[in-house]
């Protein structure tokens, strides 16, 4: 019995020290997860296979991405580094292969650069480098990014560098800032400056042969304009080119009040005045490119938006004939006219016209396949994405000034406002010095009188000073130029006789019925007076009746 009690006893101890153990394993085994021991193994793991990986293989590597981390913009870095990479492909010792090639700006060269997988040599101070180019499939993130989208779907490509544990230091500090400074100045040397636009959609093969997302499209800019060829006032072109190196050289100013390094430039006047050329003028003296705006095909806000943060520094963003290109110019005006017809429908109890009418225009804005807005051009001229890069150059051109929001054309968004005007003499003269080698001839004071009394622009002038044949010098273009502007004062005059005698008819139209409405007033009048004359003469016979009768009354009453 005691031995029986005995064992039961100690296997209830049993079961207690049990317990307690798992109770006290489990509260151990929570503060361990607490601790996170295995991320602490995990980490020493790594620490450990990185040292046995260094003491086997002793490169260290370098990775230079085609785009910035948010792919919004092509990585400078990756571009100096390809430019730099052109001195080594070109090499034979290099040991590159298979290559590619792209025009230089002299027509008989190629710029050479070394293909996918292709790894290239390069010493610098007694160092051994390694360069590899090579592709990657692109990321499938489960949908497009809100700017990168496109591009996120194209190949990326990168430059990996590898070099000796031993030589960190010299290539991180040393290396890799020497391989920017080349690659800038092989950029610079092998420039060709470019002319952009958006109407390619979207995406396109880029120099390299790779799918790009970038919305632009580019061919090389040729255009042979210069100041020293536009015709116009030579003070007025001397203010612009002053200008216009003002701005080159104020990259510290700009940063010193804090303005974005960015300036607009407002070109207006009549349809052949030289708007377009001004523009490859100001590209060719800046050796700027130049991103010329479709507007009416780019569709929302955010994609105008995209489309200047794709664009580089040193260039200039045109938007050409913008009161054309959309309704940006009268939404306030037609706002406030559609509000007030509202009310007049209103208060003439024409409600179902003016809802009709509405509808109509709501359909008319459906079908518009732009929905860029007035706001989000200002927002792109200078909103805060503006400030993204520097040294860019905003042109608007247009032939009627007096359309545009005032809030589009501001100091501010268009800071210096350039009017293209008609031909002058002064202009005349240069045109003729550049197209016919002549400073001066009988027929200049013909031609001069007559730019006093005719406005022809400068387009029309130098059509008319081009020798078009064997035969023709200077004195056969500057008659034909004298007998344009006879005619074009004549078709002046004859159009000017016409406004003025349907102006004298309106006049006298309004004249006659004015006297006509004065005559009908007159008459009106007198059949009043007589009318009221009338009136009295009755009134007055009935008075001496009543005073006739009254006295027959008082008789008889007598």
């Amino acid at each position: 019995m005691e031995s029986s009690a005995s064992s039961l006893w100690s296997g209830v101890n049993s079961g207690i020290v049990l317990s307690l153990l798992a109770v006290v394993w489990t509260m151990l085994w929570q503060g361990i997860q607490g601790l996170q021991l295995q991320n602490l193994f995990s980490r020493h793991s790594r620490r450990l296979s990185r040292r046995l990986a260094a003491t086997l293989d002793p490169y260290l590597t370098v990775t230079i991405a085609e785009y910035d981390g948010g792919r919004m913009r092509p990585s400078d870095a990756y571009k100096e580094a390809q430019a730099y990479l052109q001195r080594a492909t070109r090499g034979a010792g290099g040991g590159v292969r298979h290559l590619k090639a792209e025009p230089d700006r002299d027509p008989d060269r190629l710029v050479l650069s070394m293909d996918d997988n292709e790894e290239v040599a390069d010493e610098f101070r007694g160092a051994t480098v390694w360069w590899l180019a090579y592709t990657s499939a692109p990321r499938d993130d489960g949908g497009p990014g809100y700017f990168w989208g496109r591009a996120s779907r194209a190949e990326r490509r990168f430059y990996r560098l590898a070099f000796l544990e031993r030589d960190r230091d010299l290539v991180l500090a040393e290396y890799l800032p020497h391989v920017r400074r080349q690659g800038r100045a092989v950029m610079v040397m092998n420039r060709q400056r470019k002319l952009f636009t958006n109407i390619s959609g979207g995406g396109g093969w880029d120099s390299d042969g790779f799918w790009s997302g970038s919305s632009w499209s580019h061919v090389v800019f040729e255009h042979p304009k210069t100041f020293a060829t536009l015709a116009m006032d030579p003070a007025k072109k001397k203010e612009i080119m002053d200008d216009l190196d003002a701005f080159r050289g104020a990259k510290d100013y700009y940063a010193r009040v804090g303005k974005a390094w960015k300036r607009g430039y407002l070109l207006y006047g009549p349809p052949g005045t030289g708007k377009s050329t001004m523009i490859a003028a100001m590209a060719n003296h800046l050796d700027y490119d130049v991103y010329d705006i479709e507007l009416t095909s780019v569709r929302t806000n955010t994609d105008l938006r995209r489309l200047f943060i794709e664009t580089t520094s040193k260039s200039i963003i045109v938007i050409e004939d913008i009161d054309c290109s959309l309704d940006l110019t009268g939404k306030r005006k037609k706002k406030k006219k559609k509000a007030e017809d509202g009310d007049g429908a209103n208060k003439d109890g024409e409600k179902k016209d003016g809802a009709a009418a509405a509808a109509a225009a709501a359909k008319a804005e459906e079908k518009s396949t732009s929905k860029v807005t007035l706001s989000g051009v200002l927002n792109f001229i200078d909103g805060l994405w503006s400030a993204c890069g520097g040294e860019r150059i905003i042109v608007f051109t247009t032939n009627h000034v007096e359309k545009l929001d005032p809030a589009l054309i501001r100091r501010g968004r268009m800071d210096k406002h350039i009017e293209m005007s008609y031909c002058c003499f002064e202009s005349f003269r240069f045109l003729a010095k550049v197209y016919l080698d002549v400073e001066a001839h009988r027929l200049f004071d013909d031609v001069a009188a007559l730019l006093r009394e005719v406005e022809m622009t400068p387009a029309d002038v130098a059509e008319n000073l081009t020798p078009k044949g064997p035969g023709e010098d200077a004195d056969t273009c500057l008659a034909a130029l004298v007998e344009a502007l006879q005619k074009a004062k004549e078709k002046a005059m004859a159009k000017k006789a016409k406004e003025e005698a349907a102006l004298a008819k309106k006049k006298a139209k309004r004249k006659a019925k004015e006297e006509a409405a004065k005559e009908a007033g007159g008459k009106a009048k007198e059949e009043a007076k007589e009318a009221g004359e009338k009136a009295a003469e009755e009134a007055a016979g009935e008075a001496d009746d009543d005073d006739d009768d009254e006295e027959e009354e008082e008789e008889e009453d007598e």
